[in-house]
């Protein structure tokens, strides 16, 4: 099953003329519409195709896009999609946590299909979030400072996972 390339994402679609590679992209996409109607439905949601094209995008960018730019993305393969039924798509696939929504007290929030921890920088002029280049260090509360979970569970505080983002700014251009 060859793919539809776009300037933006890739969309599956059918043909009769299929290679040994196409039949590896095809049992790849199957695989991957098996895994997300699965999720979907562990998750009380049911899939649909402008599901399927939201998650889609998500996983094909390398930037943490706002809701509004996957519905201009995604409304260039399927015209007739609503910003409603974009918002709904990704608090499905975060409910099915496939998907990470990352807040912005200033700007729109962030989606993220990054499944594993990572941690991000967000331009505080533009928004933009990305991932950073660097590992995820479980002990790094250990590392900036050795009593503080000691401290915090003698306040009765269980740590249970933390988050680093890096603010700044990247330059004009």
């Amino acid at each position: 099953m060859p793919l539809i390339l776009t300037d933006r994402f890739t969309l599956p679609r059918s043909t009769n003329k299929m290679g040994l590679e196409d039949a590896h992209e095809m049992d790849a996409s199957r695989r991957g519409r098996v895994a997300l109607r699965q999720a979907l439905a562990e998750a009380g949601w049911r899939f649909t195709r402008q599901r399927e094209a939201v998650y889609t995008y998500l996983r094909s960018v390398d930037c943490h896009p706002s809701a509004e730019q996957v519905y201009a993305a995604v409304k260039e393969q399927i015209p007739h999609i609503s910003l409603a039924t974009v918002y709904k798509a990704l608090e499905a696939l975060v409910d099915a946590r496939l998907a990470s929504k990352l807040p912005d007290s200033s700007g729109p929030a962030r989606f993220d299909c990054r499944a594993d921890l990572h941690y991000h920088l967000r331009d505080v002029k533009t928004g933009q979030v990305h991932d950073l280049p660097t590992p995820y260090d479980p002990n790094l509360l250990d590392k900036l400072d050795p009593n503080l979970l000691e401290a915090l569970r003698r306040q009765g505080f269980r740590v249970t996972g933390h988050h680093l983002e890096l603010l700044g700014h990247f330059p004009p251009g």
